[in-house]
């Protein structure tokens, strides 16, 4: 993205901001996805995240590269206070009677199934990390920033990046063998190894 663009962002030029959604939007939902396992809360986050990015504009630095690394510090952000919001709400309903079972909307999600359960497993571990150390593994590993990018999009130096995606690592990896049952059939056994040597591939 070129400086000009930067510059008419941050002086609230609507059709350059069109421009940046246009060409990050789909990043930005990929990025939100991996954090929350959901479709439909993956959009809530980048409709939020737009809306942030307008409102905090005038702190675009009018030099620099893609503004990629900024919008997907300000996702997270969005997704964790979402998270929150979450929680309470769920805390509230469970204080609620029930109204009894809910219809089955099974078939109208058939063909998302299989994405939701194999990112709700990487979640399981996910969720066991830091808050900032899942930050920066969701940016890096997830998302493909550099250190340098993500650094710039959590306010943090390169140093600190490394050493929590390091910590990140070995903490998912003991996971990975602490789940990993005695026996377990070859083919599905394969099929984890090949899940974490990819994992450690992106590193």
């Amino acid at each position: 993205m070129d400086i000009s663009i930067r510059i008419r962002i941050r002086d609230g030029d609507a059709e350059a901001f069109e421009r940046l959604f246009d060409e990050l939007a789909q990043s930005v939902y990929g990025h939100a996805f991996r954090l929350t396992g959901d479709w439909s809360a993956a959009e809530d986050v980048m409709s939020l995240t737009f809306l942030e990015a307008w409102r905090l504009r005038a702190r675009i630095d009018p030099e620099g590269g893609s503004l990629r690394p900024w919008l997907l510090g300000i996702a997270t952000n969005v997704a964790r206070n979402r998270r929150r919001a979450a929680r309470r709400f769920d805390a509230a309903m469970a204080r609620m009677p029930s109204r009894g079972e809910m219809p089955d909307f099974a078939d109208e999600v058939a063909g998302r199934i299989d994405d939701a359960e194999r990112l709700a497993a990487v979640r399981k571990a996910y969720g066991l990390l830091r808050r900032q150390e899942q930050d920066v593994f969701a940016l890096v590993v997830w998302s493909g920033l550099g250190y340098a990018e993500a650094a710039e999009a959590l306010g943090i130096s390169v140093g600190t990046v490394r050493s929590r995606l390091s910590r990140s690592r070995r903490k998912l990896e003991k996971a990975v063998a602490d789940r990993e049952p005695r026996a377990v059939p070859r083919q599905v056994r394969g099929d984890r190894e090949n899940a974490v040597r990819s994992t450690e591939e992106t590193y």
